[in-house]
Parts: structure tokens; C-alpha cells; sequence
């Protein structure tokens, strides 16, 4: 262990405080931001980036980098900070446009923003539980590649998380997981500074955190002294030593430090420290108070000395991964394709292609049939559900559970946690060599929220599975019944939305989730049964590709078009008929996912929705929010308004008018009305 008692020429404590009033700066300049946080936390980042963490600044894609999480988002300044110090492709003057329009170093990290930020972070929570997932990512990865002599990845994941990440409850979720896995390869530090936005922790917050960790399974260590360099190093030391267990280090710090007059407040912690106290900071920490964002030289130079490390040690992985390559050729194409987001040869021929002469199939068995036909093709493809596996045919029948004990598993148990799951999910998806999925119902997708929304922020490519996807899944009623769950999600930029009508779409709709590269996707699946879209009568399922199709033309030149979605659009077909037999002509559209169809040109959404035709009628069983834009001034549309009811799930569809009677009574309405 380095002696730091040793360093009397002080460059280590000089760096520490130039973080320090660079951040003080940075707000001051912004008039906005968090300072508090960075001065308390810099001696930490010093640690990480200048003693600990393996990186390359010049690549920061490196594969067998560190990981580094800053689940306490608003201290984005420390990273900003460090990112600069350490030669990464951030400049003073982005510094200085902090907070700005067009600027790369924004009020949080976000990822693909800046290099050097692997997670978008600043919701609370949310990168804690991406971390689970990036240790998971790492796991699976070195349980598939490593072999003796060529351990490829066997990189750790740090985070910096703070009180609130401590106190909302996706973190509890991930710790408990994570502890259950035994994951030994994350290494958290707790900045226990005792503030919050209203005061004192006190006031809301006064378990013992340490013992709270440990009953999780974590190896926990406290340090009193949050500038005792010596102490922190040892720390991280010793919970790189620990590979059964997650680590967690919680660190007394003090925000604001060396703030005379904000340290120790929630004045320090959300707000600029105002003009006169940047001041007196530079002054205590014998910085020039007229002078904005200065770095000494020496500075400069020994944290890019510290950055210029990882090329070395990436120079070293490179021959360790020629030879590696040389040896396990196969498994080294394997990694370099999937790492690259593109998918193996011949995967899609495996794709099932349902007959309209078998059994009516709910799109959720649909999903699990198609799931394990790919399975063998796609090696990076993993994921479960939140304990609902038998529920949403999430598993992957020939291949067996990721466990502590068998990280090569492919089928994960996230538990009763739909919000870590969703976060966790996000932190594999960062890896670039998974491709995750994770199911529930749902009405349980409220529980998911902030990370699909990050997700669709970051535009990575989790794949979300919802079941029970309407009032139709029957009696357990209105608390499992989704009715706004739907327009809610479509409602969430760069969120692709995929409800299929039958099998075969669902098979297409795999077949887009998993090509689809820059964003989450979210299926919508049925619980009850479905009859098989004749594929030889109707328009092919492949069309749903475009979000929107003629499933069914009229004879005749259309009256009126009959829009639908989901298990609905067997009651568009069911209805064409009966009103052809009342000789009106209906197109039927079958439209899966909006933002599919919004991604046409004009000559394709004029071939589907005529300007001249706006006499419509869309069905869906959920919220009818956002289907006027489709039905038009003269169009209607048979949604739902009010929640459901517990019975049969037929006869609340009936009830709800969910009826090809109802339909051809209200398309009848809507062409006859003058």
C-alpha cells in the first residue's frame, strides 16, 4: 500500500483542492449546480482515478476497463473534474460551459454525451441498480470468454452514491440482489455527508446503514475520515481483495468542505455558494480568489502521468487478446460480432411461423415460442422476469439460471423487483455484449418508469416483455387491469412500442426488438388466447415492420378504415365481414406500433390513411388518448375510460363493448353520420 504520510511535497492534496474550486467555479459560473458535493467527495475521486481504477483515457471504450458510476449525479463537476485531469476528450472550456445550451458537460452525467460517462445518472437510485447489471454484464462475460491464462475481463464496477440513492428504494432492491449473487466485483462508496436538500439526515434518515448492507450479504467497511487518503486507499484495496462478496465503503464526509461559512449545511448542497465565499475558498485552499478555473501545471501534469497508465495496461490486453484469439478463434469472432451490436447469420430463419389451422395461442406463449427457437443463435440474448416466468414464457427451456454458482446461467430471477430489474437491465444493455430482456405485467410497468425512461435517454437497447396487457386478462380486476399503461409508454420519446395481434406478429415483433439498435423496445402481450392470422388470406405479419398495414382490403373501394391493435384486431376482421355482408366496404389496418409507423415517409402513411378517407374507427383496449391523431375529425374511437372489472375476461370485454357487434354498430354510426 502506498505510504501517503510520505508525500510531504503535497501534489496529491493540491489536486484534491484544484477539484475542488474548479467545481466551486463551475456552479458559480452556471449560477446553477451542486458544489457541495464534489468538495467533500474530491479526495475520493482522487483515489479512484489516480490510485485505483484501471482506464484509458484515450480509449475509453477499452473492454476490460473499470467501470465508474456516479449514481450521485448531481456531483457531476467531481467526474467533470477528474474526466479533464485525466486527459479524456474534455477541455477547461467545457468546464466552463457547465450546465450550457449544446454543452457536453450538462447539469448530470449523460451517456454518449462525454466520453468517460458509461451511465446517464441523476435520478437517485438508478445508478446503484445499473451497477448491478454492469457487474452481471462482467460476470457473464468472463464466465463465456476467460479461459486459463486469458482472463479477459475481470474488470470491477465502482459508484459513488450518496444519502438519497441510500434512502429510494430501487437501491434496496439492487442491494438485495446483488448480495444475493455474491457480486464481488462492485465496489460502492457511501458519501455519508449527513445533508440533504431540507437539513440534516436526521430528519428523515437514522438506520444504521452498515448493519442494513450486511444483513444484504455486503462486505462493509466505515471510514471516519473522508480526507484520510491512506484510509480510503486500504479500503478499496481490501474490497478488491473481496471477490464472494459486493463491497460497500461508507465514507464520513463533509459538503461543502472547506466552505467557512456553508460546510456541514444544506446551503452547500443545490445552490451556487455565492461570489464572496468562492472566495474565501481559494483563499483557504491558497488559490488566487480573482483568478476563474485555475489548474496549476503540476497539477495537470500528475493526473495525466496517472491517466497515461492505461495505455500501457491496454497495450498489454491487446497481446493478451491477439494470442488469446490466435488460440480460441471462434469464441474470439463470437465476442468481436456481438460487441460490435450485430447479430450472427441465420438467426432469423429460426423464427417460428404459426399456421392459422393450430390452437388459438396467447401472444405471451407466442413470445416464449419464439424466445426458444432463437435462443441457440443468439448466445448473448439472457434474461427473466420479476418472478413471473410461468406467467410471461420468459425462459429459455434448454439453458439454466444465472446464479452465484453458475454465472454462465441465461435465465435470470430478478425477484419481486420490477424496478431494479428495469435498472439493471439498463446496466447490462451498457455492456454492449448482452442483449437483455426482462418481463412482467403490465400494469407493473409503473414500478419501471425512470429507467425505461433513461433507457429511451440513452438509446440503448434493453428489451422490455409486458403481459396481461389489458382488461381481458379477466378476474383479478381493476388493480391488474392496464388501461392507461399503454399511451403512457408510448408517450416516451425514442420508447418503441410493439403490440402484435397474433403469433406471427409477435415473431416480427421479436424480429424488430432484436435489430432495433438505438432504443428500448417494449411488447405488449396478451394473456388470454388467440386464433392465428390466416397468413395466406390476410397480408403477412412481416409488414409489421412498417408499425402499421393493410391486413384486410375491402372488395370494394373503402368506406370506412378499421384500426386496431392487439387482440383486438380479431374483431376488426370478424367485423369486415359483418358489415360486408351489410355491403360496406372496410379497410382493415392492422397498427402494432406507432412509433414504427411514424418512421414512414408520406407516400406510405397516404397508401395506409388516405387524406380522403377520414371516416375511421380505431379499437383498442386501453386509454383512446392519442388515437384522434389517426381517426381524424370524423372517426371514433371504442376505448376505455374507466378501469376494469373482476370477471371472466370475456365477458369484461363484452362489457366494455369489445364486440365485433359493437364495432359494426359504431362503424355503421360513423359512415351514415352526415
Amino acid at each position: 500500500m502506498k505510504n501517503y504520510q510520505m508525500k510531504t511535497d503535497s501534489i496529491q492534496q493540491l489536486g484534491i483542492n484544484t477539484v475542488r474550486v474548479l467545481s466551486i467555479d463551475a456552479v458559480q459560473k452556471a449560477n446553477s449546480g451542486h458544489p457541495g458535493t464534489p468538495m467533500g467527495l474530491a479526495p475520493i475521486g482522487h483515489v479512484l482515478w489516480a490510485e485505483s481504477m484501471t482506464y484509458n483515457p484515450e480509449n475509453p471504450e477499452w473492454a476490460n476497463r473499470d467501470r465508474f458510476i456516479l449514481s450521485a449525479g448531481h456531483a457531476c463537476m467531481l467526474q467533470y473534474s477528474f474526466l479533464y485531469l485525466t486527459g479524456y476528450d474534455v477541455t477547461l472550456d467545457d468546464l466552463k460551459h457547465f450546465r450550457q445550451l449544446h454543452s457536453k458537460t450538462a447539469g448530470h452525467p449523460e451517456y454518449g454525451l462525454l466520453a468517460g460517462i458509461e451511465v446517464t445518472t441523476g435520478p437517485l437510485g438508478q445508478g446503484f441498480a445499473n451497477g448491478v447489471g454492469f457487474a452481471i454484464a462482467q460476470k457473464k462475460m468472463a464466465n463465456r470468454y476467460n479461459k486459463p491464462d486469458f482472463d479477459l475481463f475481470d474488470y470491477k464496477i465502482y459508484a459513488i452514491c450518496s444519502d438519497g440513492d441510500m434512502m429510494e428504494g430501487v437501491s434496496s432492491e439492487a442491494a438485495s440482489i446483488a448480495g444475493h449473487l455474491q457480486l464481488g466485483n462492485l465496489i460502492y462508496l457511501y458519501d455519508d455527508n449527513h445533508i440533504t436538500i431540507e437539513g440534516n439526515t436526521d430528519l428523515a434518515f437514522d438506520e444504521d446503514l452498515a448493519k442494513r448492507f450486511e444483513a444484504y450479504g455486503w462486505h462493509v467497511q466505515v471510514l471516519a475520515d473522508g480526507n484520510d487518503l491512506a484510509a480510503l486507499f486500504a479500503a478499496i484495496k481490501n474490497a478488491q481483495m473481496e471477490t464472494k462478496r459486493p463491497s460497500l465503503i461508507k465514507v464520513r464526509t463533509h459538503i461543502g468542505y472547506g466552505s467557512p461559512n456553508k460546510v456541514d449545511t444544506a446551503a452547500a448542497h443545490g445552490s451556487p455558494l455565492g461570489e464572496d465565499e468562492v472566495r474565501l475558498v481559494k483563499e483557504r485552499f491558497g488559490f488566487d480568489p480573482d483568478q476563474h478555473f485555475e489548474v496549476p501545471a503540476e497539477v495537470l501534469h500528475y493526473y495525466r502521468e496517472a491517466g497515461q497508465k492505461g495505455i500501457k495496461k491496454e497495450q498489454d490486453w491487446n497481446e493478451l487478446y491477439k494470442r488469446y484469439k490466435g488460440k480460441y478463434p471462434e469464441l474470439a469472432n463470437e465476442y468481436e460480432l456481438i460487441s460490435s451490436g450485430k447479430l450472427p447469420e441465420g438467426w432469423k430463419e429460426k423464427l417460428p411461423v404459426f399456421k392459422a389451422g393450430d390452437e388459438k395461442i396467447a401472444t405471451r406463449k407466442a413470445s416464449g415460442k419464439v424466445l426458444n427457437a432463437i435462443a441457440d443463435d443468439l448466445p448473448h440474448l439472457m434474461g427473466g422476469s420479476a418472478d413471473l416466468s410461468p406467467s410471461t414464457d420468459t425462459d429459455l427451456k434448454k439453458y439454466e439460471s444465472f446464479s452465484s454458482a453458475n454465472p454462465g446461467g441465461r435465465i435470470f430471477h430478478f425477484g419481486i423487483r420490477e424496478h431494479a430489474m428495469g435498472a439493471i437491465l439498463n446496466g447490462m444493455a451498457l455492456s454492449k455484449c448482452i442483449i437483455p430482456y426482462g418481463a412482467t405485467f403490465l400494469i407493473f410497468s409503473d414500478y419501471m418508469r425512470p429507467p425505461i425512461r433513461l433507457a429511451a435517454i440513452m438509446k440503448i437497447r434493453p428489451i422490455f416483455i409486458y403481459t396481461h396487457d389489458s382488461i381481458g386478462l379477466g378476474e383479478d380486476g381493476t388493480t391488474h387491469q392496464p388501461v392507461e399503461q399503454l399511451i403512457g409508454l408510448r408517450s416516451v420519446p425514442n420508447l418503441t412500442v410493439i403490440r402484435p395481434a397474433d403469433a406471427n406478429e409477435t415473431a416480427n415483433a421479436w424480429r424488430v426488438a432484436l435489430e432495433h439498435t438505438d432504443g428500448p423496445v417494449a411488447l405488449i402481450l396478451t394473456r388470454q388466447e388467440l386464433p392465428v392470422i390466416d397468413q395466406e388470406k390476410y397480408t403477412k405479419a412481416t409488414e409489421l415492420e412498417k408499425g402499421a398495414y393493410i391486413l384486410s382490403e375491402s372488395e370494394k373501394e373503402p368506406q370506412i378504415i378499421l384500426i386496431g391493435t392487439g387482440s383486438e384486431v380479431q374483431l376488426l376482421l370478424t367485423a369486415q365481414e359483418q358489415l360486408k355482408d351489410k355491403d360496406v366496404a372496410a379497410r382493415v389496418v392492422s397498427m402494432p406500433s406507432w412509433e414504427l409507423f411514424e418512421k414512414q415517409d408520406a407516400v406510405y402513411k397516404e397508401k395506409i390513411f388516405p387524406k380522403a378517407l377520414r371516416k375511421r374507427l380505431a379499437v383498442e383496449a386501453g386509454s383512446p388518448l392519442g388515437w384522434h391523431k389517426y381517426v381524424t375529425d370524423e372517426g371514433e374511437v371504442i376505448g376505455i375510460n374507466k378501469f376494469g372489472e373482476s370477471a371472466p375476461g370475456e365477458e369484461v370485454l363484452k362489457e366494455y363493448g369489445f364486440t365485433s357487434e359493437n364495432v359494426v354498430k359504431r362503424a355503421m354510426e360513423i359512415i351514415w353520420r352526415p
